[in-house]
């Protein structure tokens, strides 16, 4: 029997690499988050595999204006059915500018001998901030 109070904490454990390594800039950290064929989607980009993942990720200028992003995660529902689960959770990003934008995370996960990956995580935008650091992407 499955503990789930383990793949949960394993679970919070993957958004944070997921976090941390794009807040540092650690692209190919961030992408081994997802499973081989995992899919990464927002706004205008949809990416599968960590290789594509990473290439979408580092395409186009950064504006050289950014130099501090910290992403803020909260209230991980996480539903879990034995080697695949389902997670949503609320996000803030702060920029040099302070709050930048918001949205949630919609994410497929399953385990895998490396551990809980993203087989598909979601982005959706329900707001941005009118002098963004980031290009225009709200989606709701």
């Amino acid at each position: 029997m499955a503990d789930l109070a383990a793949d949960r904490d394993a679970i919070r454990h993957l958004l944070a690499c997921y976090t941390y390594s794009g807040d540092r800039g650690r692209i190919a950290d961030l992408a081994a988050c997802f499973a081989s064929d995992g899919t990464l989607e927002f706004p205008g980009v949809t990416a599968c595999g960590p290789d594509q993942i990473a290439a979408a990720l580092t395409a186009g200028p950064a504006n050289p204006q950014r130099s501090f992003v910290r992403h803020h995660v909260t209230n991980p529902l996480i539903e879990l059915d034995c080697n695949q689960a389902a997670a949503r959770s609320y996000f803030t990003v702060y920029s040099n500018n302070g709050p930048d934008h918001a949205g949630t995370y919609n994410d497929r996960l399953v385990r895998t001998a490396q551990g809980w990956r993203f087989a598909h995580r979601q982005v959706r935008i329900d707001w941005q901030c009118n002098d963004s650091l980031f290009r225009p992407m709200v989606t709701r």
